[in-house]
């Protein structure tokens, strides 16, 4: 874990490397480039790189076009004006006719920092949830970030990808295989299952050492598919261990934490605690005071983890 590298600047590079080797891939932007780190993509292919401005409906209506000429778009934006501002756009110009568009959405998340609320999406997951096909990636590093990229890419249909501003530890090696709709087992355990999604990954795996101080055995997995779950992985663990603390940089509302809970009371009735966004905005600040502030970091997953086992 030594290196840190934001998932959204894995994005652009992979967008570049995987560029060369696939013809038909366009990347779209909405005046956001150098955040989104497209430049890269841009760069190399000057050519295959549409700067649409300030109009992100426009840009999604322009990547569906696209993709019914034969290209694999790739409509990049912050998450907020992504899967909020484009929300109609998406679900009737992509999703409903299922069309081969992939949307990049970064800034995602409280750690967006010091933007604030405005720029704090963390409602995307849960509005693309409710997009019948729609598939959602949310890497936990930047080695993910990269085959997310690349999965999207060979995968026919609409992906919602989500990457983040800060730098985050990288988790895995470049061995590492990726695969859409299945989740990882980061580290076994008994007394607890806590699964996470994208960098709560990193926090999860420390509270676990948290809780190995405490005597209490956890196993973290990683969701790095959101939609389509990996409701076998989720089921097992939960059967195993007896209590689950799902943990996301997003609101508990409909995210990661109600894909779990849906599963479980269905198929595995399990006692359930959700570290996330407690249905309430973000504000201005710091990106690790943040996660602190909000009760996302390794401290707070412990203690909702002993909170959970008192349940059983």
């Amino acid at each position: 874990m030594a290196d840190k590298i934001a998932t959204r600047e894995a994005y652009g590079k992979a967008l570049a490397e995987f560029g060369a080797i696939y013809e038909n891939l366009v990347v779209l932007d909405a005046d956001l480039a150098a955040a989104t780190k497209t430049a890269t993509f841009k760069k190399a292919f000057p050519e295959r790189h549409f700067d649409c401005g300030i109009a992100e409906n426009n840009m999604i209506c322009v990547a569906t076009g696209m993709s019914l000429c034969g290209k694999i778009p790739f409509a990049s934006t912050f998450a907020m004006f992504a899967a909020g501002r484009s929300f109609e756009q998406i679900r009737n110009s992509i999703g409903y006719p299922h069309n081969n568009v992939k949307i990049g959405a970064t800034h995602a998340g409280i750690t967006v920092g010091e933007d604030g609320a405005t720029h704090q999406c963390c409602e995307d997951i849960a509005l693309m949830r409710t997009i019948p096909g729609m598939t959602i990636l949310n890497p936990a590093d930047a080695v993910e970030a990269r085959l997310a990229v690349k999965a999207a890419i060979e995968f026919q249909g609409p992906v919602y990808l989500r990457f983040g501003r800060m730098a985050v530890p990288v988790l895995f090696g470049d061995d590492y295989k990726f695969e859409i709709g299945k989740g990882v087992k980061m580290a076994d355990g008994s007394d607890v299952a806590l699964i996470a999604t994208g960098i709560e990954v990193e926090q999860a795996l420390a509270a676990r050492e948290l809780l190995a101080a405490d005597g209490i055995s956890a196993s973290v997995v990683n969701i790095s598919t959101i939609k389509p779950l990996d409701e076998a992985l989720v089921i097992a663990e939960a059967a195993k261990c007896g209590a689950v603390v799902t943990c996301e940089e997003h609101t508990v509302i409909g995210g990661l934490g109600g894909a779990v809970c849906e599963c479980l009371a269905e198929k595995k009735p399990t006692p359930v605690l959700r570290v996330g966004i407690q249905d309430e905005f973000g504000r201005s600040g710091p990106a690790k005071e943040l996660l602190s502030y909000y009760h996302l970091d390794a401290a707070a997953i412990a203690e909702k983890a002993k909170a959970a086992i008192a349940l059983k």
